[in-house]
């Protein structure tokens, strides 16, 4: 059974950092394609980033130099380090897996505010 669980999320001021991880279980994520995606409240999920199994990367333009999404194979996860936020970037954070199916962490909760 596959299982995504995010961590890293929290409150960070604008121009701070963050670095989001995704821990997988139940299947070995080398070379699968994995993503990042965002949910802003009363907005629709949208991709933020995403890495394909032969390590080709797409970035949602509004994040293009200051988000970087990488892949630990030893830790089997995904992470997504987050610099210069901004309170646009405010969002409940998922990890996604698609391997025919979609499969979904809980989300992590990113809040951007002075």
């Amino acid at each position: 059974q596959v299982q995504l669980v995010e961590s890293g999320g929290g409150l960070v001021q604008p121009g701070g950092s963050l670095r989001l991880s995704c821990k997988a279980s139940g299947t070995i994520i080398r070379s699968l394609r994995m993503s990042w995606y965002r949910q802003a409240p009363g907005k629709q999920r949208e991709l933020v980033a995403q890495m394909t199994g032969g390590g080709s990367t797409y970035y949602l333009d509004s994040v293009k130099g200051r988000f970087t999404i990488s892949r630990d194979n030893a830790k089997n996860t995904l992470n997504l380090q987050m610099n210069s936020l901004k309170p646009d970037d405010t969002a409940v954070y998922y990890c996604n897996l698609n391997i025919g199916l979609d499969y979904w962490g809980l989300g992590t909760q990113v809040t951007v505010s002075s």
